[in-house]
Parts: C-alpha cells; structure tokens; sequence
C-alpha cells in the first residue's frame, strides 16, 4: 500500500518507469503471481517481487544492448507461458526496443501464422527460455520468411549486470510493441502501439472501471501480452502498483472453476475475460461451487466478443448466491488498434426489432416480441471519442442508425508495421462535414458495426461477417443462437455460420460448420433429421436457406489465441477445400 509520504511517480511516464516505482516503493511485495497447473492440478505459484523483477528487467535489457540492440530493433517473444513471457516484454521496452508478443509454434494452428508473422516484423531477435530453445531454433530457421539474427533465453541471465543498465529515455511516438492481428482475411497485421498509446490507455482503464489503489489484485487468465489480457494483467497492476495473479488460458479451458477459486482467494480482486468464459463458468458443476466466496470481486469486465443477454443474466444468477456483487459485473469494447480498450459500463440489456437491425435502423421494442433481438450495450466512451459513421459517404449517423464504429484518441495506434494503409483506410480516415466538436481526421475505421442509443454504444458485428440475404444484413451470432437450439450436438463453442456468394448464380450461400468428435457424430439418419430441423429454424427465424451443414474433427475451426472463432479464415477455408470434414449433413 502507498501512503502520501511515498516518493514522487517516476520521471519516465512508461511501464518500465512505473515498474521501477514500484521496485523502490515496495520491493518486497508480490509483484507477479502465475499458478501453473501444468506441473500441479491444485496449481504451483510462482511469484516474483517487485525488486526482483526489476533486477531482472534490467539484466535483460542490458544483455539486448550488449548483443547489439539497437532503436526499433523487434524481439519476437516466443516464451511458454508465466512470468518469463512478461519479463521478456518488460526487458524490450526497457532495452527502448519493440516488443513482438506472439504465441509460440506448440499451439495448435499457430504454426502457419507465426511463419507469416516472423515474415513481416522481421525481428533481429528472438526471445525464449533455455528448454524451449532447441525447438524455437528449428522453427526460426525453417521459416523462409523469418532470419533473427540472435535467440536469447530471458531465464539465463547475468543478474549483476542490472547495476549497468542505462536508461534510454523513449518519446511517447516511439512504437513499444506491435500487436498483429488475428489475420482472419490475408496476412497478419501489425498494429504499431506506442508508448504514448499504452500509457494512455492504461489511464483510460483505470478511469473508466475504477480500478483502486494497491490493496486491489488483478486475477486473470487471457494470455498476458494480447489486448484486454496486457491491460488487465500488466498495464494497470504495473501504473498502480497491484499485484497480479495470472493462469494460462488451457488452464481455465481445462477447468473454468479454477478462475472463480483463484478470485475468490482475495478479499478485493477484479478480472477480465471474453463472453464465452462467462458461458463456460456458468456451466461449472454445483459440486465445484462448494465454499466459493466472491464478495471480493470489485469489478469482472466482459469485453472482446459480442455480449449475450442471456449470459450477463444467467451469470448474475449463477453467482449472486455466491457473493457477487450487483455492480461488479462490467461491459467493454475494444480492439488491438485501440491498444485495447475503447469502452466500458453497466451490463444495459435493450431488445430492439430484428428486422430493423437487418435494414440498419435501432428501433427498440418489447422484450416479449417475437421480433425481438435483446442486445448488451458496450457501454460509454473510455477518454475517446466514438462515432457512428455511414462507411460508405464517410459521414456521421445521428442516434438510432447502424453504422461503422470510428475512433478516434491518443491510444489509437500509429498504423500497421510496414503497411500503414492496410486494410486500405483503417488509420488517419476523414469524416466529411463533420459535427461541431468532432474532428474531421485522423479517425480509426473499426470495421465494426454498432449504433448509439441513450449515449450507450451497442456492437452488431463484424462487416465482413455480416450475412446478407434478401437485402437483410444478419450477424452470424444471431444466426449461430439459433443453430444451437436444434440438437445438444451442435455446441456454441464448436459451431461457425457465415456466408458467401455464389459466383454462378449471385445467390447467397449459409454455410454451418460444427466440431465434433467421431463418436459423438448421429448417425446418418439423426443427421438427416437435425438438417431439416435446422433449415426449418433458419427458416423460420432468419428468412436464410441453409446450403450446407457440414462436421468437422475437434479444433478444425479457426480460432484467435483467446479462442474466439475466425469466420472469415473458416470461410476461406470452406471455399478452398482446406477443412477436414468428418462428414457432411447429407
């Protein structure tokens, strides 16, 4: 805990700066807490102070320099998971080079993306640990793309060599990482976040959740060094001074409860995770809830997926009994391009007619309508401005009007890596005639879909996603709702509906793809009658035609590192042939 005779915030405004705060101010308190449960089912912890993880940034920034590092230099970061991967972060920023963070070649369908990846960034070096390294090597070198000059192991250092570390002293214009998109269409992104982006974005989360003072820990599992996972786990606890307690992402897919226990552990906590997470624990077993005490969970954010009505009730529901607090659940959008975090609020549930949304216009109407689509308001703007905007004319839509989401503020990023108009138009668009008080340029095209209603933002979907038919626009959640309900088989998690025309007839083509493990597949004439059941809901509730159901082998779907399905790569995918089936429907 800090008290007023604490000595003044660091000169360098940057995490590397507060970390070195925090080092003096309280050195003997946990600073990082990974529990593995790789090496133990009850979870092994491994915590490092704030001195100590200070003493190793140093050494590691001073053993970058010595190999040679030089200004906008890139480390790719290829480290398992724990605390190794985040002093491998910290050591770029303070070595005043750029961070790559990526996900190693061991997880599943990374491979091919980590190839592309090493391509683009071209990094001088590349970070890992000594029992990884052998491996890292192999790969590095198969990559025709990828030629790191130096391999550092971030756990083999020379600790006294920190007294001889040297500051750089970074402009805020300076890019700290570059955080490269999922590439669900083409080659993968870099964004270039800067030091400026970064530390204005962390204020902006502190600001908008109320994220306290040092007697708060944050308690994670989203990867550590990607968007909403670096804000949570990183970012805030580093500006203030908070503990942080952290899991792998398998671990909380092996067993979500493992979360909720870790949580339940302090008496004042706060985390964040995606809206499937907040699925997948309401379906924790009664018995594995025995004793679970959330009354010190400050704040849980659901932020970086579209936010199901059902899921914030059936989670409030679910935990209430177990101590969560009414106002403890948080909505938020966001996306890398933003560094992370765009906005934030109550959990506001709106049902607005479907077929409104379908021709672009918020109408709300009753909740019982059969018409009824029931929507999660993201919440309001976190220090940034937002706008609605007709993506095609470039000019704003007043309140009520489905458009694409622009932004614009200082935790907006500087472009992509070598690329900095691709997509075309992404960074640095004009609005036309624009409002007073609004900018005319640089603002950010999301390429999201979403609309104001009583100053709160509501998120629709993607535009690439988007499912047209009939002059109608569906969103492929809406779409994968429905196909859930039909049988237990076709699983929320392990199911992807998108569309695409058909170059013959101009039509558009419904396409449903679901994992499933060979022995869980109907048999032939099960799998008939799920078909027609699902192209009657389809139907039905849409106005779509189904063109094809198809099963796929487990994990065939592509996914992000947080897990999230790629619609446009399962597309892609479809189109060319590339996805294993198990069978199709018919």
């Amino acid at each position: 805990m800090t008290s007023s005779t604490d000595p003044a915030p660091p000169t360098q405004d940057t995490l590397v700066g507060w970390l070195s705060h925090w080092a003096e101010v309280q050195p003997t308190a946990p600073a990082l807490s990974y529990v593995d449960y790789a090496r133990h089912r009850e979870g092994l912890v491994d915590t490092v102070r704030w001195s100590e993880l200070d003493q190793l940034t140093r050494a590691l920034a001073v053993r970058l320099h010595e190999a040679g590092a030089r200004p906008r230099d890139r480390a790719a970061i290829l480290t398992p998971q724990g605390n190794l991967s985040v002093l491998a972060f910290l050591g770029c920023l303070a070595a005043g080079i750029v961070a790559v963070p990526l996900l190693g070649p061991d997880v599943a369908g990374q491979g091919g993306r980590l190839e592309l990846v090493l391509g683009e960034c071209d990094p001088e070096f590349v970070l890992t640990t000594r029992d990884a390294l052998p491996v890292i090597r192999r790969f590095v070198e198969q990559c025709a793309g990828a030629d790191a000059r130096k391999l550092v192991a971030v756990d083999d250092l020379d600790l006294g060599s920190a007294a001889r570390y040297a500051a750089p002293e970074p402009r805020g214009a300076d890019v700290a990482y570059l955080r490269f998109s999922s590439g669900s269409s083409g080659a993968p992104a870099g964004a270039m976040i800067t030091h400026a982006n970064l530390v204005a974005n962390v204020r902006q989360a502190r600001q908008a959740c109320g994220a306290g003072d040092t007697g708060i820990t944050a308690v994670n599992w989203l990867p550590p060094l990607q968007d909403l996972g670096l804000l949570a786990t990183i970012g805030l606890p580093m500006l203030l001074g908070q503990r942080s307690v952290y899991l792998a992402p398998l671990a909380f897919a092996q067993r979500p409860a493992r979360w909720l226990w870790l949580l339940s552990r302090f008496s004042r906590c706060y985390g964040a995770a995606p809206d499937f997470a907040f699925e997948q624990c309401t379906r924790i077993p009664r018995r594995e809830r025995t004793g679970l005490d959330l009354r010190g969970v400050q704040c849980l954010l659901n932020g970086g997926e579209p936010i199901r009505a059902g899921i914030v009730e059936r989670f409030r529901e679910e935990f209430t009994p177990h101590g969560l607090a009414p106002g403890a659940l948080r909505t938020a959008y966001g996306l890398a391009e933003a560094t992370a975090l765009v906005t934030t609020g109550d959990p506001t549930i709106t049902a607005f007619d479907a077929e409104g949304l379908g021709t672009a216009t918020a109408r709300a109407a009753p909740p019982d309508s059969a018409r009824a689509r029931r929507l999660v308001a993201a919440g309001r703007p976190a220090g940034q401005l937002v706008r609605i905007v007709e993506p095609e004319w470039c000019t704003e839509l007043d309140d009520g009007w489905v458009g694409e989401i622009w932004l614009h503020g200082t935790n907006i990023a500087a472009g992509y890596w070598g690329r900095p108009q691709r997509p075309p138009g992404t960074f640095g668009a004009r609005l036309e005639s624009p409002s007073a008080g609004t900018p005319r340029q640089p603002w950010l095209r999301t390429g999201d879909l979403g609309f104001l209603h009583q100053g709160l933002l509501y998120v629709t979907g993607r535009i690439e996603d988007l499912i047209i038919a009939a002059g109608f626009a569906h969103c492929p959640q809406d779409v994968e709702h429905t196909v859930r309900k039909v049988h237990p088989v076709l699983c929320r998690d392990r199911i992807a509906a998108f569309g695409f025309v058909d170059e013959e007839t101009g039509s558009e083509r419904v396409v449903v793809l679901v994992e499933v493990a060979p022995r869980e597949l109907p048999r032939l004439a099960d799998r008939r009658d799920i078909e027609l059941a699902l192209r009657r809901a389809l139907l039905t509730q849409h106005g779509l035609r189904l063109h094809d159901l198809t099963y796929l082998r487990p994990g065939s779907l592509p996914r992000t590192g947080s897990g999230k399905i790629q619609r446009a790569r399962c597309r892609t995918r479809y189109q060319a042939g590339e996805l294993p089936a198990v069978v199709r429907a018919h």
